[in-house]
């Protein structure tokens, strides 16, 4: 994996997704509508910036993906739960899901170099 790509795409979808988790906090539309939605999307782009970043191969692109959309996802989540907007289960669940979402990305950012 590029290190470089990877914290770039890592650190941005990080931020989108504290953005959203903040947000998310004091706007109960964004909590009750958007945190799957918002999140999981979040974590596509970070796999599909990962994949535009590096010249990678496939099995690189999908790794930084899941990784990526992974890492930004449970940090997130994580801060959802300590403010107590989502229950402890989707810190599993949420995660796993944004890998996925974060691999389809990186795919997507393959197949459109």
């Amino acid at each position: 994996m590029k290190a470089r790509a990877l914290w770039i795409a890592f650190s941005v979808g990080l931020g989108l997704q504290l953005a959203m988790v903040i947000t998310g906090h004091f706007v109960p539309v964004v909590k009750n509508g958007g945190f799957a939605v918002g999140g999981m999307a979040i974590s596509l782009f970070a796999g599909f910036l990962y994949a535009k970043l590096t010249q990678a191969g496939w099995s690189d692109s999908l790794a930084g993906g899941a990784l990526s959309g992974g890492a930004c996802a449970l940090l997130g989540i994580a801060v959802s739960v300590i403010l107590r907007d989502v229950p402890t289960a989707v810190l599993g669940f949420g995660t796993a899901a944004s890998a996925v979402t974060g691999i389809a990305g990186s795919a997507l950012g393959r197949l459109f170099r």
